[in-house]
């Protein structure tokens, strides 16, 4: 059996090193993705979402490992793209006004119709929460800056300024969405020991 190590091969992606801004390529992925909106502070919506991501990619995970392919390989966090029609929202936290993408990156052997099969497994165990809400896509951001905060989400805005900063200084301009990659689970990790990858797409 084939074993891959995700985050491994894509290292420069998805290990960075803390208070370090660094400028890279973000090459396109196929992935799993949910767009909602609103505060997803105790919202129903985004957990269903988180829900349906997290039950999707390990059905696939072991379909792949028990199939004829016997390949193994580490499911990848979840991230999430956030925006909000006036960006004045964004910068003063009125989470209700917020619109948001969750997503989770998949191997590039990875079909649809692998995920068609995957939906209907979980379809079949579970209800469907949320399954109906979800697309299989490519996502491609190019080069991006992005760095590594730890600490609870409420307190990533000195981070993220830093990131801005270091964009300026390069002579740079930001383009898409704030881009998040939460490497603990959220809902099993202490809020101090959260590691968050902020990224931002530059033009």
């Amino acid at each position: 059996m084939l074993t891959i190590d995700l985050k491994k091969q894509w290292r420069d992606l998805y290990k960075p090193t803390a208070n370090d801004v660094r400028f890279l390529d973000v090459p396109g992925f196929h992935c799993l993705m949910v767009d909602g909106e609103g505060d997803p502070n105790g919202s129903a919506s985004f957990q269903e979402a988180i829900h349906a991501l997290y039950a999707l990619s390990y059905t696939l995970k072991f379909m792949v490992k028990r199939g004829a392919r016997k390949i193994d390989y580490s499911v990848m966090p979840l991230e999430g793209l956030w925006w909000a029609d006036d960006p004045a929202d964004f910068v003063l936290a009125r989470r209700e006004r917020w619109k948001w993408t969750l997503l989770i990156v998949q191997p590039d052997f990875i079909t649809a119709d692998d995920v068609q099969m995957a939906r209907e497994e979980v379809r079949r165990k579970k209800k469907d929460q949320g399954l109906a809400r979800v697309r299989f896509e490519s996502f491609e951001e190019g080069p991006s800056a992005q760095t590594l905060y730890t600490g609870p989400y409420a307190g990533e805005g000195p981070a993220i300024e830093r990131l801005h900063q270091a964009i300026a200084a390069a002579g740079k301009q930001p383009r898409g969405h704030h881009h998040e990659i939460y490497l603990n689970d959220m809902r099993r990790t202490a809020p101090q020991r959260l590691m968050t990858i902020l990224r931002q797409p530059v033009g």
